[in-house]
């Protein structure tokens, strides 16, 4: 309350007085209003602020969701592809090592009983060079087996990570999940040349089965793990390499039915300043055209709202960058209608 009056003997306001008074009551209107336009301005502007933001989400969501579906799809359609013709070439070689075996057999039942043979066979068992051949042979067949054996293993991995036809909630092995993912990154952790191979250390836990989205959650792996490969990539291109290079990849289980999964790189660092906005949608550290901005803040999503875990991030630039995601065992009522 405001109270205007004369100091000392009351007496009747004169005119200028009065003046003055409605001059004071009306700037005083004023300053109220202003004060009600800023206070609702303020709200409006917060109220816009969130629907930006979570109009960013969603878009981040859609461009993701759409993108993981195609490559799920894609992946999962080659895997299959691949799958055939190698289950093929697989299941002969056994074969092959009998009728190998067999003509090896005959082979030596024509040396022990014609151990004369006629001049042209001499010649074309020295040309081949029949003893190399027979003993090569079979190393080669060897050498096919583990071939096959490595696109199965690969095979087996991309269906993995893919998990095309487990959209819904499901217990799975994390540490599969890990695996698959390591393998299909094995052609970036190998040595390009200009650096050595990057050595992945793996002090796992004994988790025991979580109840998640497999194929989000693989696409978590993927952006923390392409994220640490980049950064030690670009700790050679700054002419700061640190030997050996290492990703560490550590899980374990944490009170109140949760899990942690570690995964620190020795790579460049994130600056300081970068790291508030790191889960932001399209926010990138990367030089322009070299990132969307839309993995973390993807990867953040699936770890906070699809899976109501948490996902953290500290660095020290020259040092190293470590991401620990937070996952519970078992999710509440909120997914239950989406469980397979």
């Amino acid at each position: 309350m405001i109270c205007c009056a004369p100091v000392g003997k009351p007496r009747p306001c004169n005119p200028s007085e009065i003046h003055l008074l409605e001059a004071v009551r009306d700037c005083m209107e004023i300053a109220i209003f202003q004060a009600e336009l800023y206070k609702e301005a303020t709200a409006r502007s917060q109220a816009l602020e969130q629907t930006l933001k979570e109009l960013q989400q969603t878009q981040t969501q859609l461009i993701q969701g759409e993108k993981m579906a195609s490559l799920g799809q894609l992946v999962a359609g080659i895997a299959h592809e691949i799958n055939n013709p190698i289950s093929f070439i697989f299941g002969n070689i056994v074969h092959a090592r009998e009728y190998l075996s067999d003509l090896v057999d005959i082979v030596a039942l024509y040396d022990q009983h014609y151990p004369n043979p006629v001049t042209e066979i001499i010649d074309q068992a020295d040309e081949v060079d029949l003893e190399f051949l027979t003993e090569d042979f079979s190393k080669l067949l060897d050498s096919m087996e583990q071939g096959a054996i490595r696109i199965r293993e690969l095979v087996t991995s991309l269906r993995t990570f893919s998990r095309y036809d487990e959209a819904a909630l499901k217990d799975v092995e994390i540490h599969s999940g890990i695996e698959s993912t390591l393998m299909i990154l094995k052609n970036r952790l190998d040595s390009p040349g200009n650096r050595p191979e990057i050595e992945v250390i793996k002090p796992y836990g004994t988790l025991p089965k979580v109840e998640c989205f497999a194929r989000e959650l693989n696409q978590v792996f993927i952006n923390i793990l392409a994220k640490a490969i980049d950064a030690i990539d670009e700790a050679y291109r700054q002419g700061n390499p640190r030997e050996p290079d290492k990703i560490w990849i550590q899980t374990q289980v944490l009170p109140g039915d949760r899990i942690a999964i570690q995964i620190k790189d020795n790579g460049c660092g994130i600056p300081e300043t970068s790291l508030p906005r790191l889960f932001d949608p399209f926010f990138t550290t990367k030089p322009i055209g070299k990132g969307t901005g839309l993995g973390l803040a993807t990867s953040y999503q699936i770890a906070v709202d699809r899976h109501k875990g948490g996902l953290e991030c500290t660095s020290t630039p020259g040092i190293g960058t470590e991401f620990t995601l937070e996952l519970p065992i078992h999710q509440d009522q909120f997914h239950q209608d989406e469980k397979g």
